[in-house]
């Protein structure tokens, strides 16, 4: 019940998604850190990533006009763990020069399609109640707001959003 390499598409768009690795982690911490999320740092990464067939993480690379990978370089990646029938949805981010150019639905799409595939219910987030673009794309995604948390977040501290999908059908 894991995501498989050969379960992904080798490209959607112009967009190459893979597994995260190891060797993904120093450009994940970047982008986390560039992204305003909450800092999970490289050892929490690690630990998912060491975790097993519990977690989905995956990255993504832009294409060049000549298809190439642009310096395999990750643009983009989501981490979510499958428990319980559900999906949770921890860390979807984009380095800031590549937003708005459908990289984190992508990302998001698939997520939620493996956990369809591995037997998932629904699928669940928490979002920063003021992230107007985070919620836009989530809700594109078709995730709903079904409730809030408050003063969630610190630093600073805000309620969080929490937003669902249905995966069965």
């Amino acid at each position: 019940m894991t995501v498989t390499q050969s379960a992904l598409p080798q490209a959607v768009a112009g967009i190459s998604i893979s597994l995260m690795t190891e060797h993904d982690l120093l450009e994940v911490v970047e982008i986390e850190e560039t992204s305003g999320l909450s800092q999970w740092g490289w050892d929490a990464y690690y630990h998912e990533l060491r975790c097993g067939n519990r977690n989905l993480m995956l990255v993504g690379r832009l294409a060049t006009a000549e298809g190439e990978l642009q310096q395999q370089k990750i643009a983009a990646y989501i981490v979510a763990r499958l428990g319980a029938e559900e999906v949770h949805i921890n860390n979807v981010a984009v380095r800031p020069h590549y937003r708005r150019r459908g990289l984190g639905s992508v990302l998001l799409r698939r997520i939620l399609e493996e956990g369809r595939r591995l037997g998932a219910a629904a699928a669940f987030l928490e979002v920063r109640a003021g992230n107007a673009a985070a919620q836009a794309l989530y809700q594109r995604c078709g995730l709903l707001v079904v409730g809030r948390r408050r003063n969630y977040y610190s630093n600073p501290t805000e309620d969080a959003l929490i937003m669902s999908a249905e995966l069965r059908q």
